[in-house]
């Protein structure tokens, strides 16, 4: 294809709220361009990506048996009240009235759409298994979009579902999807990890993400030293350094002292000499997720921390058994509730359930607020001082904790989440009234399992995890061509032909070909193919024909190959074949 037949506008300058490589190369690059905050137009060379990977992803999936349907975006309110999830979603999902008044949604996924798809047809074990999956828009109204693709509000998913009669065969039906999961990612060419999970308003008991590598993501990722253990951040068990010990000492007599101005564990650890680890802190949370209108009731909790961690809101969120992680209090609500302002705030005497984390469980005459301005406990001990309602492991784990299989500790790595894949069992059969008949006659729910890729945002994790200072590195497996001809003295015929013949030659080898054939310098085709970043780049110029030669450059190394005119062709086709 030639340039001058496609629509390619590059720019020397990002704008403003680009704030990553990734999104600022492929604005630069022409790839993309924003019509409204969160929502893109992707250009010729991006969609021939986005449709390489799409490409892949039916590849593995119909191998394993998959079959490809396509549901609409719009859905009618009545399928999310059905799971209760037209009021768990939020404002994420967004909603609209037709013009008779009836509420739908713009699909942000499409669990409640597949199962209403299936349970009008699946009547008997005979009909099981299935696995059906689509390639759609989604639209997730995003509070705040940013990083481009990343995070933006419409954009292209691979969602899939699987239907069992069992547990057993919904099991092997996820680890299926979870071997075609890691052959797509290996396939693209990109640096990921497996790793376990938080399964979100899914919902499930069991789930892994597939995390792409790069220092810009937004997931935090603690991967094993010496297993094979690796998870998010945000289930990853807390397990304290083997120097990290419970205290042997006696209770000793509790004593309130002031703390004027001391309002945070910083403060009170430079004033009183004493470690943040040695500090508790008091963090409060509100368990009414505001699904009831009518009920306006805080309904809060007490959350237990040492000074030094930090509350982890999915764990909590999983120990009580919340759809959300929950709402911390405002200032003036942990007033009301406990008598005094943040930072003199702590668990003894008060009325509301009290959540300790693991690591206060090892401390014994540890310090807290005392619920009155200005004011401290020392020699507070739980079980005499205060009743801790559960213990449980609350805080954030972090690098240098121990790994949860007992051997070697935690790394931690940046990640970007491009694949999920979710055990639901019966979370919507049962919602929804989707059930066969089995070998006995007896009706029985579906056992599911959904499976998402995200498509758009994975060929934006590919150039964030590949780029360098001058642009794009595409990966062979979807780059938007493999081969960019600069061509160099478009007036000189000889060389437009020599071009023509390079072109034709590459393309019936099965390879792609973007011609740069604009009336530009050769310093600003250099740029622009570099920014691009298609994996070889063949510069043919007047000069170097003279001298017998053609410059063969890898985009990835900038490994610069003099060859013949005549050698070229063979010469690309080999660069192809080690990429």
């Amino acid at each position: 294809m030639k340039w001058s037949q496609c629509h390619i506008y590059t720019s020397k300058e990002a704008p403003a709220d680009a704030e990553i490589a990734s999104h600022k190369l492929l604005v630069r690059g022409g790839y993309l361009k924003k019509l409204a905050p969160g929502i893109y137009t992707y250009s010729h060379l991006l969609l021939r990506s986005i449709r390489k990977f799409e490409a892949l992803i039916r590849d593995e999936l119909n191998r394993c048996g998959c079959t490809e349907v396509l549901m609409p975006v719009v859905h009618p309110s009545s399928l999310w009240e059905e799971t209760g999830r037209w009021t768990e979603m939020g404002a994420g999902l967004l909603k609209f009235q037709n013009r008779n008044q009836h509420w739908f949604c713009l699909a942000a996924t499409h669990e409640e759409a597949v199962t209403d798809y299936i349970r009008h047809d699946i009547k008997s074990y005979r009909d099981l298994p299935r696995n059906i999956y689509q390639i759609q828009t989604k639209y997730r109204d995003e509070i705040r979009p940013r990083f481009g693709l990343m995070r933006c509000r419409e954009f292209i998913m691979k969602d899939a579902y699987s239907f069992d009669a069992n547990q057993a065969d919904a099991l092997k039906s996820y680890e299926q999807m979870y071997a075609a999961y890691k052959a797509i990612f290996s396939r693209l060419g990109l640096e990921f990890r497996i790793v376990q999970a938080d399964a979100g308003n899914i919902g499930g008991s069991q789930t892994h993400e597939f995390q792409v590598l790069a220092e810009a993501g937004e997931d935090s990722l603690l991967v094993s030293t010496s297993s094979d253990f690796a998870a998010n951040i945000e289930v990853a068990p807390a397990i304290d350094p083997e120097s990290v010990k419970e205290s042997t000492e006696v209770f000793l007599p509790i004593e309130k002292f002031p703390t004027p101005n001391l309002k945070t564990i910083a403060q009170l650890s430079e004033a009183l000499q004493i470690k943040k680890s040695e500090l508790v802190k008091t963090l409060f949370y509100s368990t009414n997720e505001g699904f009831d209108p009518k009920d306006k009731s805080l309904k809060p909790i007490a959350i237990l921390l040492r000074g030094e961690d930090d509350a982890n809101p999915v764990k909590i969120k999983n120990v009580l058994g919340l759809v959300n992680p929950p709402l911390m209090l405002t200032d003036e609500e942990v007033k009301e509730v406990t008598g005094a302002w943040p930072g003199s705030c702590g668990p003894v005497e008060l009325k509301i359930p009290i959540y300790m984390d693991t690591g206060v469980s090892k401390l014994k005459n540890f310090i807290v607020g005392a619920n009155e301005d200005g004011f401290h406990l020392k020699n507070v001990n739980e079980s005499r001082d205060f009743k801790a309602t559960q213990i449980a492991d609350l805080r954030m784990a972090k690098e240098g904790d121990l790994c949860p299989s007992g051997q070697g500790v935690l790394k931690a790595y940046r990640g970007i989440e491009v694949g999920h894949v979710f055990y639901l069992g019966t979370k919507y059969s049962k919602k929804m009234q989707a059930t066969f008949l089995d070998k006995n006659g007896k009706a029985q729910p579906l056992e599911m399992g959904c499976y998402g890729i995200g498509v758009t945002r994975t060929v934006q994790a590919a150039i964030e995890q590949s780029h360098d200072v001058d642009g794009i590195v595409w990966p062979k497996s979807i780059a938007p061509f493999h081969v960019h001809i600069c061509a160099l003295d478009v007036k000189n015929e000889k060389l437009m032909a020599l071009v023509r013949q390079v072109e034709y030659e590459l393309e019936a080898s099965g390879l792609e070909v973007l011609v740069d054939d604009r009336d530009e310098r050769p310093g600003v085709k250099f740029k622009d193919a570099d920014l691009l970043g298609m994996p070889i780049r063949i510069s043919i110029g007047a000069r170097g024909l003279e001298a017998g030669e053609v410059e063969v450059v890898e985009r990835k190394n900038k490994v610069v190959h003099k060859v013949a005119p005549q050698e070229v062709v063979a010469k690309v086709q080999s660069l192809i074949k080690e990429l």
